[in-house]
């Protein structure tokens, strides 16, 4: 039998203690902020990462992207939950809006901007085998401040001027109906 996971309670919500299964409320997950707005992964990367599956929930103001535009060699897929994005992919520019969804094959050049009046939320799910990124300096990405300046393969390069995230309190606003 698959134990179920302790949960526990950190600076900016709940994770889980260690491995297992467990039930945790979006609302009462661990939530951080920074340059990407704010998101939850529903796990704990010092204790208990998942290993297979990547799992984000974002909220995003207008103009701000999710992360710094690339491929990877593992799939990944995403459901606007709520507002408005701008979806960066292959060089051209396509609108979503709640409950569009985006298939994103290995290697398929992306990135989701928030758009619209207000915040958008986005569910992001992705494949972990970890085999891969890509980084491309594109005009595209650039105009939209999700783009690096010179093509890396190197996450911390791409990420260089990206601080850190901090813990943030959960608000009711980020998800629908709250």
């Amino acid at each position: 039998m698959v134990p179920e996971a302790p949960l526990e309670r950190v600076e900016g919500g709940v994770v889980p203690k260690g491995e297992g299964w467990f039930v945790l409320n979006a609302a009462d997950a661990r939530w951080l902020t920074g340059t990407f707005g704010p998101y939850t992964r529903f796990e704990n990367f010092q204790s208990a990462k998942f290993e297979q599956l990547g799992l984000n929930i974002n909220v995003l103001q207008p103009g701000q992207p999710a992360c710094m535009y690339h491929g990877e060699a593992d799939q990944e897929a995403f459901l606007v939950l709520a507002g408005e994005c701008l979806l960066l992919v292959e060089g051209e520019e396509r609108p979503l809006k709640q409950w569009d969804f985006f298939h994103c094959p290995p290697w398929t050049e992306h990135v989701i901007v928030g758009a619209g009046d207000g915040p958008c939320t986005v569910l992001s799910l992705g494949a972990r085998n970890t085999r891969g990124v890509i980084y491309p300096a594109t005009e595209v990405a650039t105009r939209h401040r999700a783009g690096v300046e010179e093509t890396t393969e190197d996450p911390d390069v791409a990420y260089k001027d990206v601080p850190p995230d901090t813990p943030i309190e959960f608000d009711p606003s980020w998800l629908p109906g709250g």
